[in-house]
C-alpha cells in the first residue's frame, strides 16, 4: 500500500524545510526535500566594497553568524594573498571554536534530544534509580537524586498547569520511544543544564567578539583586539582567564555528559546505527589555522568516496586547487533560472518561481556536487576523514563514545555504524570533545605569543583597482562552508555563499541523484504515518539550518511587513 505524507514545516531546526515521503508498506521510498524560502544575499552584495562583506553575510541567520563572518573575510583575504597576524588567528579560532560548541550543544539536547527522549514518561522515574544507574558512567555534580527530584518536580508543576512550555508538542508515547523512564529523567535534567553551559560557550564569543550574535572584531586583515594585558577595556589578563574559566567548564561538561548521553542513547536505539545513511560520499575541509598564512591546521580535511575509508584523498590547504576546481552548483530542480552546473564564481541568484513539481523544481535551495558527485559534509564526514588520516585524538573521543555504548550493551560497535542517522550524532559529539581541544589549545598559543613579546592583531589591506577572485572556506558546526567572491575595480562583482546545508538539503542534481537528506529517507521504517518521528529524527541528525542554505529578499524594496518597536 503506498501513501504520501507531508511533514512542513519541519521544526526545531533555523528556517523553513518541507519533506514529503512516499511510504510503501510502512517504509519511505522516496523523499523530496524542499526549502520554502528564496536566497537573494548574493544580490545584495553586487556593488559593495569587499571590506564590508563579513558584516552583511553573518546576517544570513541568526544563529550561524560567525561562521559566515569567517568564511567572508576569509575569501576577501585569499583574493589579495593576505596573511594576518598569528594573533587573529587565534582569536578567530576561538571565537569560531566557541562557537561550534555551542551548536553542538543545543543541537543534541534543545534541538534533536526530545526526538529520542519522552519527556512525560521521566514523571513515571524513581530519581534515586536514575543517580544510581548515571553514576556507572559519570560522577557529573549534576547527578545527584536531589537534582533528579528538583526537574521531576518541576514537570509535575508544568503537566498540572496545563502548559508544557519548551516541551508542549512532542510525539509523547509514541510506540518508537525507548527510553525507561529513570532515562528520560536524567536526559530532561541535562537538557535544562545543557541551557546554561551552552550560554558559557557562546560567553566565550561575546568576551571576545564584542557581541553575540554577530560579531563586531573580525575584520579583513585580522581582528579588532587591542592586547594589553594590564590595560583597562582591551584584552587583557583579566578578560583571557575569564575565557579560561569558561573553557574548563566546557570541558567538564563535554566529558562528563555530554559524550555519555549519547552513548546511552545509541545503546537503547541501536537500530538507528543501522538507519539514515543515505549518501555515503564524505568531504571536510581541514580548519582552526595555527599559522599567519593558514599552512597549517589543528583539523584534518579530505573526501572520502562511498564510505571507505580507504579511499581517503587528503586535503591539506585551502588552496587546493583540486578542493576549489570540484564544487558546482545546479538549480535542475531548483527554482532559479540557470538549470546547468556552475562553479560559485560563475554562479548566479537569479529567481524563477514556478510551483511544487516533483519531477521538475520544488526547492529554493541549490544542488551542489563535488566533481558530479552528491556530497554528505557535516561532523561525520570531518569525523571520518580525520579517522582515515590516523588522528588520535579524534580515535580518543569516538573510543569513548564505543566504550559508554559497551558498558551498557555489552555489544561492540564498528565504523560502519557511523553511516547512519546516530552515527551522524555521535559524530558531533566527537567533534564537540575535539573543539573543547582547540579551545585550550589556541587559548595557550595565544598568551604564549603575548607573552614573547607580539601584541599585532591586524594588518590594513589594500584593494587593487583590478578583477581578482578568492574563496574563503571553513568547517562549520554543519560542514563545509565556502564564501566565493569576485572583485572588479574595488567592488564586489559576484559573490555566492555553498553552505553546508546546501550541500546536506539540496534537491536532486542536474543529474538526478537524490540530496544527502532525501537519500537517507530512503529505506526508513515510519511506524505511524500520522506521527512521523522517524523522518524528524533522521532530518534533525544533520542539524538543518535553512536560513543558511537559503535567503529571502525583495531587490525592488517592496516592503513586506511592518514591526512596531515599543
Amino acid at each position: 500500500m503506498s501513501q504520501r505524507i507531508t511533514v512542513d514545516p519541519v521544526t526545531r531546526i533555523e528556517g523553513h524545510l518541507r519533506v514529503d515521503c512516499e511510504i510503501e508498506n510502512g517504509v519511505v521510498t522516496k523523499a523530496w526535500s524542499s526549502g520554502t524560502m528564496w536566497r537573494g544575499m548574493e544580490e545584495i552584495l553586487k556593488g559593495r566594497d569587499p571590506i564590508d562583506a563579513w558584516t552583511i553575510t553573518q546576517r544570513i541567520c541568526g544563529v550561524c553568524t560567525t561562521v559566515h563572518a569567517t568564511a567572508s573575510v576569509r575569501a576577501v583575504e585569499d583574493a589579495l594573498n593576505l596573511d594576518v597576524p598569528v594573533n587573529a588567528q587565534y582569536i578567530r579560532n576561538i571565537i569560531t571554536a566557541a562557537h561550534s560548541i555551542h551548536d553542538h550543544v543545543v543541537h543534541f539536547y534543545h534541538l534533536s534530544a526530545l526526538d529520542w527522549v519522552d519527556v512525560t514518561s521521566a514523571l513515571k522515574a524513581d530519581p534515586k534509580k536514575a543517580a544510581e544507574l548515571v553514576e556507572k558512567f559519570s560522577d557529573w555534580e549534576g547527578n545527584s537524586v536531589g537534582e533528579f527530584k528538583k526537574v521531576k518536580n518541576k514537570l509535575k508543576d508544568l503537566v498540572a498547569s496545563g502548559q508544557l512550555g519548551i516541551f508542549a508538542n512532542g510525539y509523547w508515547e509514541h510506540k518508537e520511544m525507548k527510553l525507561p523512564p529513570e532515562v528520560n529523567l536524567i536526559a530532561v535534567a541535562h537538557y535544562l543544564q545543557a541551557l546554561e553551559h551552552q550560554r558559557d560557550a557562546n560567553r566565550i564569543v561575546a568576551i571576545l567578539g564584542g557581541k553575540t550574535p554577530h560579531i563586531q572584531n573580525i575584520a579583513v586583515g585580522g581582528v579588532a583586539n587591542p592586547i594589553n594585558l594590564d590595560g583597562v577595556g582591551v584584552l587583557n589578563l583579566e578578560r583571557l582567564m575569564y575565557v579560561k574559566s569558561f573553557i574548563d567548564k566546557l570541558n567538564t561538561f563535554v566529558e562528563k555528559v555530554y559524550k555519555v548521553d549519547v552513548a546511552i542513547i545509541a545503546a537503547f536505539y541501536p537500530d538507528w546505527l543501522k538507519v539514515g545513511a543515505g549518501v555515503t560520499n564524505y568531504l571536510a575541509v581541514p580548519d582552526f589555522p595555527t599559522d599567519s598564512h593558514s599552512g597549517s591546521f589543528l583539523m584534518q580535511g579530505g573526501y572520502i568516496e562511498n564510505g571507505d575509508l580507504s579511499t581517503f584523498r587528503e586535503i591539506t590547504d585551502h588552496k587546493d586547487t583540486w578542493l576549489r576546481d570540484g564544487i558546482t552548483e545546479s538549480a535542475k530542480h531548483s527554482w532559479y533560472q540557470d538549470d546547468e552546473p556552475l562553479h560559485p564564481w560563475q554562479g548566479k541568484t537569479d529567481p524563477n518561481y514556478t510551483g511544487w513539481d516533483e519531477e521538475g523544481k520544488y526547492s529554493w535551495v541549490k544542488s551542489p556536487t563535488f566533481y558530479d558527485k552528491t556530497v554528505q559534509v557535516g561532523p561525520l564526514a570531518q569525523v571520518l576523514c580525520m579517522l582515515a588520516a590516523g588522528d588520535q585524538d579524534t580515535k580518543r573521543h569516538l573510543d569513548d563514545i564505543l566504550s559508554g555504548y559497551h558498558a551498557v550493551t555489552g555489544k561492540s560497535l564498528g565504523l560502519d555504524d557511523l553511516h547512519s542517522t546516530l552515527g551522524r550524532i555521535a559524530a558531533r559529539a566527537v567533534r564537540c570533545g575535539l573543539l573543547v581541544e582547540v579551545l585550550q589549545n589556541q587559548w595557550q598559543a595565544l598568551v604564549d605569543n603575548i607573552a614573547a613579546g607580539d601584541t599585532t592583531t591586524y594588518i590594513k589591506p589594500e584593494i587593487p583597482d583590478t578583477v581578482i577572485r578568492g574563496v574563503g572556506f571553513h568547517e562549520a558546526p554543519r560542514g563545509i562552508l565556502s564564501h566565493w567572491i569576485v572583485i572588479k575595480d574595488g567592488k564586489i562583482e559576484n559573490y555566492q555563499a555553498v553552505v553546508p546545508s546546501t550541500f546536506n538539503s539540496g534537491p536532486r542534481n542536474h543529474n538526478d541523484d537524490p540530496g544527502p537528506y532525501e537519500a537517507s529517507l530512503v529505506g526508513t521504517p515510519i511506524a505511524d504515518p500520522e506521527r512521523p518521528l522517524e523522518v524528524i529524527r533522521t532530518v534533525h541528525s544533520f542539524d538543518p539550518c535553512m536560513s543558511c542554505a537559503i535567503h529571502i529578499v525583495d531587490t525592488r524594496g517592496t516592503e513586506v511587513t511592518k514591526i512596531k518597536v515599543l
